[in-house]
C-alpha cells in the first residue's frame, strides 16, 4: 500500500460516522480553511530557517489539509483526492507546452506571456468576463492580495513606467496620513489612509520585484533578534524592560545593531 493511499484510508477511518473522531466529523470547508491557510505559512516558516526536518513535516501537515478538503468533498459526491491530482496533473500539461507538448519559446519572456494568457483564459472560463481583476482570491494576506491586483492592473497598462512616481504616491499617503492623525480624524478615516499607505508601499515592492510579505517577516526576524539582545542586555543588570528606561532599551538596541544582530 502507498503512503498516500494510507493517508486517504486514514482520514476516510477519521471522518466515519459511527467510529470517527468526534472533533473530525464536525468539520467543514470553513471550520478548516484557516488551518490550511496556517499550515501553509508554517511551511513559509521552516523553509525561512532553512529547517528540513520542519519542512518535512509542515509539507505533510499541508498535505492532509489537502486530503480532508477531498475527503469532505467526496462524501457530498463533488470529486475526491483522486480528482484533485487529476486536476493539477492536466493544468500543469496544459500550462507548459513547451515542455509537454511541440511548442517552441524563443526566451523566457515569450513563455512567461503565454502562461498569461492561458492563465487568463482558465480565469474566464471560471469567472466569466468580469474585468482585469477577477479571481484575485479575497482571502490572501492583504500585502500579497495588494500586489496582485496591481500587477494585474500594470497587465492592461494601469501603471507608472518608472519609480519616481511611486515614490513620490508613497510621500503624499503619508502626507494625507499625518493630516488625518494632526486633526484627530475618526479611526475610519485614519484607517483608511493607512491602507493606502501600506498600499502604496506594495506597490513600490512590486516595481522593485520584492515580496512584500518576506520582506516583512524578514524585518519580524531582525526586530525578535535585536529586542530579545535588549532583554539579554537588561538582564545583565537584573532589570526587565518594565523595569528599564526607553534610553537604556535604545543603547542597547543600538549596540545590537552594531553588532550585526
Amino acid at each position: 500500500m502507498s503512503e498516500i493511499q494510507r493517508l486517504l484510508e486514514i482520514m476516510e477511518q477519521l471522518r466515519d460516522p459511527a467510529r470517527g473522531c468526534p472533533w473530525d466529523r464536525q468539520q467543514t470547508f470553513r471550520s478548516i480553511a484557516p488551518y490550511t491557510i496556517e499550515e501553509a505559512y508554517e511551511v513559509a516558516d521552516a523553509i525561512e530557517h532553512e529547517d528540513m526536518d520542519a519542512l518535512r513535516e509542515e509539507l505533510g501537515d499541508l498535505l492532509l489539509q489537502t486530503v480532508f478538503h477531498a475527503r469532505m468533498a467526496e462524501e457530498q459526491g463533488r470529486f475526491n483526492f483522486m480528482d484533485v491530482a487529476r486536476s493539477i496533473n492536466i493544468k500543469l500539461v496544459e500550462r507548459h507546452p513547451h515542455v509537454f507538448g511541440d511548442v517552441r519559446f524563443d526566451n523566457t519572456e515569450d513563455q512567461k506571456r503565454d502562461w498569461e494568457s492561458r492563465k487568463a483564459a482558465e480565469r474566464e472560463r471560471r469567472y466569466g468576463a468580469q474585468g482585469a481583476l477577477a479571481g484575485v482570491p479575497a482571502g490572501l494576506p492583504a500585502l500579497t492580495r495588494a500586489v496582485k491586483l496591481q500587477k494585474r492592473a500594470a497587465r492592461v497598462g494601469f501603471d507608472w513606467s518608472d519609480m519616481e512616481p511611486v515614490f513620490a504616491k508613497i510621500h503624499e499617503e503619508l502626507a494625507e496620513l499625518q493630516h488625518e492623525v494632526a486633526i484627530d480624524a475618526p479611526e475610519d478615516r485614519v484607517r483608511d489612509e493607512l491602507g493606502d499607505v501600506l498600499f502604496a508601499v506594495a506597490n513600490l515592492a512590486r516595481k522593485l520585484g520584492i515580496d512584500p510579505e518576506q520582506a516583512l517577516r524578514g524585518t519580524n526576524h531582525k526586530f525578535e533578534r535585536r529586542f530579545q539582545r535588549v532583554e539579554a542586555g537588561l538582564a545583565q543588570h537584573h532589570k526587565t524592560p518594565e523595569q528599564a528606561t526607553l534610553e537604556e532599551m535604545d543603547s542597547i538596541w543600538e549596540q545590537a545593531k552594531r553588532e550585526g544582530l
